[in-house]
Formats: structure tokens, sequence, C-alpha cells
């Protein structure tokens, strides 16, 4: 007999959770409910899922791969069912979309008032991560697309540039650099700048450890902030110089008459924010149109280019 819908969802559940009652709670289910499903697929299979301790649950070797082909046959059938929707009404129903910490706080309200304006009956679920995170659960299937900084390697993602966006370089005004009467720097200025990065995991730092190798400066090696806003008190405070994105500007250095932000003279560093969803998903028009409502000029988005 083939595994039921249910039960599949209950051994993926209790694989997340790596407990039988949190599983259980997940699914709006009973324990008992929830572990007969588990058992009746270990019975219909053959094989041990899991193994129950004092301490949790431990999942198998075999059940590690019934649970990856379980997400696989979970994931078409959302599919199936979201290119039926998409057939009757495009961009409605849920959609859950990982943004990026560095891209939500400054671009998400202008757009979401744009796209709930346009689009009333597409539900947008918001999950903030940082981008390994973020793709890793796009391929899992818990969320249906990305707005992120790309590239992002994969041939079994596809996405849309919607434009780029330039770096600013945030001094203290004590900073050299800062009290230069021509108002903007090169990369050649950072040459033995001590510049203060994100923490890992952030696209972020990826791309401003870029344009550190380039222009031959350092990475404060001591200090790693975990947020922009981190990031820009402690350049206020001078430990440092740091690259920050244009968006965030307005939010994080409105008023502060101790920081310094500087334009880059062209060609200026960047980062390019796009869509990314999974090549195979049956709503990749909708995504598309989507993009098209997040480009700049559509949904009061800062950011130049495409």
């Amino acid at each position: 007999m083939r595994p039921s819908v249910r039960q599949l969802e209950c051994a993926v559940a209790v694989a997340d959770a790596r407990h039988f009652g949190r599983a259980a709670r997940g699914c709006a289910v009973s324990q008992p409910a929830l572990s007969a499903q588990v058992r009746a697929l270990e019975d219909a299979l053959g094989v041990q899922l899991f193994e129950r301790g004092r301490r949790g649950v431990t999942v198998t070797r075999a059940g590690e791969e019934v649970v990856a082909r379980a997400r696989v046959a979970l994931r078409a059938l959302d599919d199936l069912l979201e290119a039926a929707r998409a057939t009757r009404e495009p961009l409605s129903g849920p959609l859950h979309l990982g943004v990026i910490p560095t891209v939500a706080p400054y671009l998400l309200p202008g757009w979401l008032r744009s796209v709930r304006r346009r689009q009333p009956r597409l539900a947008l679920y918001l999950h903030e991560e940082k981008t390994d995170d973020l793709v890793r659960g796009l391929r899992e299937g818990r969320l249906d697309a990305l707005l992120l900084a790309l590239p992002v390697p994969g041939d079994d993602l596809d996405s849309l540039a919607l434009f780029e966006e330039p770096f600013l370089l945030a001094a203290p005004t004590s900073h050299p650099l800062a009290r230069r009467r021509r108002g903007a720097v090169t990369e050649r200025d950072l040459e033995g700048e001590t510049v203060l990065l994100l923490e890992d995991g952030h696209c972020l730092r990826e791309q401003a450890l870029a344009v550190c190798a380039r222009a031959g400066a350092r990475e404060a090696e001591q200090v790693r902030a975990s947020s922009l806003g981190t990031l820009v008190e402690m350049v206020a405070n001078g430990l440092g110089v740091t690259l920050l994105p244009e968006s965030a500007r307005a939010v994080e250095v409105r008023g502060r008459r101790e920081l310094a932000v500087l334009p880059f003279r062209p060609p200026a560093p960047h980062r390019r924010i796009g869509l990314l969803w999974r090549r195979a998903s049956a709503r990749a028009d909708d995504y598309r149109r989507l993009g098209e409502l997040l480009r700049p000029g559509r949904a009061g988005a800062a950011g130049s280019g495409s």
C-alpha cells in the first residue's frame, strides 16, 4: 500500500521537531494519533524511521532517506495545488517569501503596501533569515520564493534581477576620509583601512569582503556585527568604517551627526537584489509577476537599474 499524505506529513514533522509531542502540536493532532500514523508508515515500508529515547527522537539512516523523499513528494503535491490555483487566479493565495535581514526593514514596508493594494488576494507570509538558511528553506519547500542578493548558485534555482543597489561608505565624522572636500571616495581610498563587517552567514559580508580584497583594506577581526544597526553603532564609536547599502541610509544614519556617509565614484561597488525560486515550481510565472511589482518605480522601492 502507498503511504498516505498524512503519514508523510507526520514523519516529516517528527524529523523536524525531534520530538513526538512537539510534532503532534505542529500537526494539530494528538500525540497518540501522530504516533499511530508514524507506526503505520513504518509497517508499510518495513523499516524503522525513528529511535525513541528519553532525550528525544533520533532519525535512523533509513528514516533520513524516507524523510528526504517525503519532503520531495509533499512539495510536488503543493506544486500541483499551486498550479491549479495559478490557472484560476494569478498571484493569489498564500506565498511564503524569505527575505535577508539587510533588505527586510529598509525596502519591504513600501513594497508591501503597494503589493497588497495591487494584489489583495495574495497572502504574503514573510520569513527573515540569513541567506544560507533561506536557500535551505526554499529547497526543502518551506519557502516559496526569496528576496535577496544575487547570484545564488544552483541549477535547480531560477532568478529575476530587480535592481542594483550601490554601497556607501560610513565613517566617523573625525575620519580623514569624511573631511574630504570632494565628498566622494573610490575603492582605492580604502587601502589600509579597517572595515567593520557583519558576522558569518550574511551575504552582505561576502560582498564587502570582495570590495576589501580589491581595495587592499582589512577586516576588523576582533568585532563583527549581527545587524546593520549594530554595525553603524560601531562606526559611530570610532571602531572603523563600513560599507552600507544605500537603502539603509535613511533608517540607520538619519539625524546622526557623528557619522559621515560618502558615495563612491563610478564604478561604485554595489549588490544586485532579486527574486529566487525553485526552477521546477509551478508558480514560476507568479514569481515573475511579483518581481515586476517589486521593481523600482512600481512599489516605491529604492535602487537604480535592473
